[in-house]
């Protein structure tokens, strides 16, 4: 199986996720900016390549969490090795050099607000696409060395991240060339799930490209064998997005579960295939 032009693998080489002597690997600088769309100051973490140059234009990939995670947890989880995913790949050259955006989701009005499993708790993550693209989208462009053309960015994001990327990806593909979607959360859809019932952000027959101005070059879609958290979500989008005739990448990680041994592959064969 090969997406974009890259073959598909399901387990990370040791080489390409343990620390190495002869990488050098990202920087992480947290950044705080004013979001219109909540009223509130919100952060974010921006992974820079190493040898960081403003005189040269970088691709970005906008990476989202899951639910109850913040711009922290991707950075937290040592087991998910995305600096190490990043610099090794890079060094190799197997990956572009990239900008990475490591937002917080939960684009809510209300500081005292806290996400749960209900379906009002988890509106803020569903506001999340007008904090990124009226706030969080303009400041990185503002402050950052970044390509500002649809061809150069990426979003992707585990569980609810995934739910979101796939809501983002198909809302404004004028804006992202690459999607990815990481054991993707119910809910981008209309869906019943053992925690509520979800109404959906968008119809499945609106999870398509089809009468739109512009076709995401790459979508991906991928989750653990043994996932018991979103169950058989991820090959319901799938299933979506065949049934619809949009050209994608599908695949299950043997043994995975909803976490880092889903997520690093994730991020291993997202990070090879896009900006190609």
């Amino acid at each position: 199986m090969t997406m974009n032009g890259i073959t598909v693998e399901f387990e990370c080489p040791l080489s390409s996720y343990e620390k190495r002597d002869d990488v050098t690997y990202p920087e992480v600088v947290h950044e705080t900016y004013f979001s219109t769309t909540t009223g509130l100051d919100r952060g974010a973490n921006v992974v820079l390549p190493p040898n960081y140059d403003t005189s040269k234009k970088y691709p970005v990939l906008y990476l989202l969490h899951g639910i109850f995670g913040d711009e922290y947890v991707h950075l937290r989880d040592n087991d998910r090795k995305l600096l190490e995913l990043l610099g090794n790949l890079t060094a190799d050259g197997l990956a572009e050099e990239m900008i990475v955006v490591l937002p917080h989701m939960y684009a809510t009005s209300d500081p005292n607000q806290q996400p749960a499993f209900t379906v009002e708790a988890t509106k803020p993550y569903d506001n999340f696409i007008n904090d990124l693209v009226t706030d969080l989208m303009p400041f990185i462009e503002g402050k950052y060395s970044v390509y500002t053309d649809r061809e150069h960015r990426a979003i992707a994001g585990f569980s609810m991240g995934g739910r979101e990327t796939l809501f983002i990806g198909f809302t404004r593909p004028d804006l992202f060339n690459y999607i990815g979607a990481i054991a993707p959360a119910p809910g981008a859809t209309p869906a019943q799930d053992w925690a509520m019932t979800h109404p959906g952000q968008m119809q499945e027959h609106e999870m398509t490209f089809a009468g739109k101005e512009y076709a995401a070059k790459l979508v991906m879609v991928c989750c653990g064998s043994n996932d018991g958290t979103v169950g058989q979500f991820p090959v319901g989008y799938h299933k979506i997005l065949e049934a619809n005739g949009v050209e994608h990448t599908w695949f299950e990680i043997p043994g995975a579960e909803h976490n880092a041994t889903a997520i690093r592959p994730g991020f291993y064969n997202f990070l090879r295939a896009i900006f190609k």
